[in-house]
């Protein structure tokens, strides 16, 4: 078996992963002030400075369809047996649906895309798993059985700290961002069953929220089963926090990350989250 795996932009990787010469990424295109960008020539921190910068907030397009049916012919034309696309949850972003069809048009390669019902860290996750198992021999089967539970078990919940960035975003109304920000309301997101991004409450201070995200996570993941991501978009304090209480409450694997541009632009600087995946 010859293995490719193609994913896009809002997977957080780890950097030994990325040199991995049978990953391929798709660009997710952001545009600031009427100028595109591609969030692989961006570290984190220089996203975020530039996102302080801007006029107006950042806004994410579609990757192109038409270059990952490219890339697959290549793929095919280079001895490719296998294709695993592991891409941004289809509850964020059109573009699953849109390449949906491509997976039965290449004879020679058997390809496949998962739906993956998350982003960031966790999807990371489950491409550098899909790879420890390929390099230990494992079929291709057995690397979409992992997926699925994988995709089964993870979860996150996120902190929005300022309401702004949703409002200028569209994901909010001018008048929630008003009354949000009155209130000192802090909203706290999670990911639903179908991958979309949803409301799981609403609390007054980050404080009460950051209380009620351990609480999650006490809920949502076994200790020794699991990994745990804490990951923020400059919000270093408050991730240290969430961190110290996973090593305090026993859990053995967990890791600080940071949010890549895509995921940023989606939930503004400030952020937190805590996200979960079985291993």
């Amino acid at each position: 078996m010859k293995l490719a795996i193609i994913t896009d932009t809002s997977a957080d990787i780890a950097e030994n992963y990325k040199k991995n010469p049978d990953l391929f990424v798709l660009e997710v295109p952001i545009s600031i002030d009427g100028v595109d960008y591609k969030p692989s020539e961006f570290s984190s921190e220089a996203w975020f400075d530039l996102m302080k910068k801007g006029k107006d907030v950042p806004k994410t397009s579609q990757p192109s369809v038409a270059e990952l049916s490219e890339l697959l012919k290549k793929l095919e034309n280079t001895g490719y047996t296998h294709v695993l696309g592991l891409f941004l949850t289809s509850g964020i972003s059109g573009f699953y649906a849109n390449a949906f069809y491509l997976q039965n048009e290449f004879k020679k390669m058997e390809v496949k895309f998962p739906e993956t019902f998350i982003t960031s860290a966790p999807l990371g996750f489950m491409i550098e798993t899909a790879f420890d198992l390929a390099a230990s021999g494992a079929d291709f089967e057995e690397i979409l059985a992992k997926v699925e539970l994988q995709k089964n078990g993870d979860n996150a919940f996120m902190l929005v700290d300022d309401l702004h960035w949703l409002a200028k975003g569209g994901r909010l109304s001018r008048g929630g961002e008003i009354l949000g920000t009155l209130l000192n309301i802090k909203p706290l997101l999670q990911f639903s069953e179908d991958g979309r991004v949803v409301v799981y409450d609403k609390v007054r201070t980050a404080k009460k929220a950051l209380v009620e995200m351990k609480k999650m996570l006490l809920e949502t993941a076994e200790k020794d089963t699991y990994k745990v991501y804490v990951i923020h978009s400059d919000a270093a304090e408050r991730a240290q926090e969430l961190y110290d209480y996973a090593i305090e409450q026993g859990y053995q694997d967990v890791e600080i990350a940071i949010f890549g541009p895509v995921i940023a632009t989606h939930l503004g600087l400030g952020a937190v989250a805590y996200a979960v995946s079985p291993k």
